[in-house]
């Protein structure tokens, strides 16, 4: 099983548009343990198991399919898990039957569950009345959300989920390294940029930028 080491802090690349645009970043990004890559929702779509299998061949270190299982955990996490994953995710509003499934075949597959909270409004009811919980809570404001400037990233949850279980924390949702900054201050273990191209309305980190000398950015915003 993959050891996670709480006393670091993780910056996790979101690919949300397609294997084009991955095969000209990817490559660029730093080897270095403390830098995820992921194959978003949008790309998985896209491109299928393909997508994250070039991924897992491409960069050595952690993958994360962020399929957001909602049903039919055990065959999604299997072909997350054998394309090349490391991580994967759930969605948080999913059925309980779902959730536990899904963190029992992580298990089984030697990869880390990751429960994904985009919609939740109360993440310790999703954790309740699950007997195993996740290895990573994912705190997340929806691409959708980052319209409204008074939705902010749940970062008042953090705490409360610290205090009964013990878990990693994702924080995504249009982060900069503002928000960074704001949400390793707030106890995040890891935090989600997108990779985005320069036309796109969301924030992230473009992918005409030096790839290497933003990321050390990030890396020492978060350290």
């Amino acid at each position: 099983m993959i050891e996670l080491d709480n006393n670091h802090r993780y910056l996790q690349l979101a690919f949300n548009n397609d294997l084009g645009m991955a095969m000209k970043v990817v490559p660029r990004i730093v080897r270095d343990p403390r830098i995820w890559v992921e194959a978003g929702t949008p790309f998985i779509k896209r491109e299928g198991m393909r997508g994250v299998s070039w991924m897992a061949r491409i960069y050595p270190g952690m993958v994360v399919a962020d399929i957001k299982v909602a049903d039919g955990a055990q065959g999604e996490v299997e072909m997350a898990a054998k394309a090349g994953a490391k991580a994967i995710t759930v969605l948080g509003n999913s059925p309980v039957e779902t959730l536990k499934l899904f963190i029992d075949e992580c298990k089984s597959f030697g990869v880390l569950s990751m429960i994904d909270m985009i919609g939740v409004d109360d993440p310790l009811s999703v954790l309740r009345p699950l007997y195993t919980p996740p290895d990573i809570v994912v705190i997340h404001r929806g691409r959708d959300e980052e319209t409204n400037r008074a939705k902010m990233i749940g970062y008042r949850h953090i705490a409360k989920i610290r205090s009964k279980y013990n878990v990693m924390i994702s924080a995504a949702g249009g982060v900069d390294l503002h928000e960074a900054r704001t949400a390793i201050f707030n106890g995040a273990n890891i935090v989600v940029v997108n990779v985005v191209n320069p036309d796109d309305p969301w924030g992230g980190i473009v992918m005409t930028e030096d790839i290497q000398a933003v990321t050390q950015k990030f890396l020492e915003t978060i350290a």
